[in-house]
């Protein structure tokens, strides 16, 4: 078939799919050498990984668990990069919400789920918007690299949370371990199906469908889309880069809020260290695979969800090393990164 032959839409999607093989194969073949590496027979581990991610009930529920904050944060990521701008501040964000949520819960315990529930997810997307939206306005008043200070902001948002439980919000009954009391049941996000799956993914994934129609068929989208293609001339015809600059800000930091928040609740009980097992940085993976559109971003949250679920279970029961699971999203990273530099070249040339 000639290329004048096929049909557009098939056209503008080939791009993608090329880049999505090469992908899956530079993957497949870093990681049988990593297996082979640590003495592990790589078609085992690699049907172990998809039962353990994907093989029952069980395991498609806590793989849809991890998925929830990883989705959270990729669109925490890809709200910026809307607008060109670089967020690696996800982790920070969630650690805010969780904080802003938490701070709430203790203060009105006793009231009743109907007001409770929705005021402490609402303090927790607060609480995130508003350490991302410190970024924002340094980038728009005074010009800052965006990217450092979403950096520095994360150990910020940790120290935070370990000053708190180990200081004043510490359960004295917790016998030397620090955390706060346990949430009462009306501030308990809702699971599904009597799994661990929360209430969560389905306003991570309503959450993703909004930003998509935002920016695909409002007027904002493509504002965004000029301003990032060129801010001079953005703003030459008076489009205000500074403000949409704090607000991509304010609404990414308001999705990694809600995944602090709903973490805290719905799995953990209580605010306590080691909120985030890295989901900050493996949502800004997600968000850069997924070409930070953020409909695909769905997908592939859950893809690294099983990933991160089942490195748990092969820790366990195939006596795998913990860290195999970031060598994995490390190798899958620069797999992506191999792949797409192939393709610009193949374009170029």
């Amino acid at each position: 078939m000639q290329p004048d032959a096929i049909p557009a839409g098939l056209a503008r999607m080939l791009p993608g799919l090329r880049v999505a093989a090469l992908t899956l194969l530079f993957f497949l073949l870093a990681a049988s050498g990593f297996f082979l590496l640590i003495g592990q027979p790589p078609l085992r581990l690699f049907a172990d990984l998809a039962a353990y991610a994907f093989g029952d009930a069980y395991s498609i529920s806590e793989s849809l668990v991890k998925a929830v904050p990883i989705l959270f944060c990729a669109l925490a990521v890809a709200v910026p990069a809307r607008l060109g701008l670089i967020s690696v501040g996800a982790d920070g964000q969630l650690y805010a919400g969780a904080i802003a949520g938490t701070a709430l819960v203790l203060a009105w315990t006793a009231a009743p789920m109907a007001l409770l529930l929705p005021a402490m997810l609402l303090a927790g997307a607060a609480g995130g918007a508003a350490f991302g939206g410190i970024a924002g306005w340094l980038r728009a008043r005074l010009g800052v690299n965006e990217t450092i200070v979403t950096l520095l902001l994360n150990f910020i948002g940790l120290l935070l949370v370990n000053f708190l439980v180990y200081g004043p919000w510490k359960d004295p009954g917790n016998q030397g371990w620090p955390a706060t009391i346990p949430f009462p049941d009306a501030a308990t996000v809702p699971h599904l199906f009597g799994t661990r799956a929360h209430l969560g993914l389905l306003l991570a994934v309503a959450a993703a469908i909004a930003l998509h129609l935002a920016v695909t068929m409002t007027r904002w989208g493509l504002v965004l889309a000029v301003l990032r293609g060129n801010a001079r001339v953005g703003r030459m015809v008076g489009l205000a880069f500074g403000r949409n600059a704090l607000l991509v800000f304010l609404i990414g930091g308001a999705m990694a809020g809600l995944a602090g928040i709903a973490e805290t609740s719905a799995i953990q009980g209580r605010l306590q260290p080691g909120l985030s097992a890295g989901y900050g940085l493996t949502g800004f993976l997600v968000a850069w695979l997924a070409g930070h559109h953020f409909l695909r971003i769905v997908p592939l949250a859950v893809i690294a969800g099983g990933l991160l679920a089942a490195g748990d279970t092969l820790q366990l029961f195939a006596k795998v090393p913990a860290a195999s699971t970031i060598v994995l999203q490390a190798l899958l990273f620069i797999a992506a990164l191999a792949a797409s530099g192939l393709q610009r070249r193949r374009v170029a040339s």
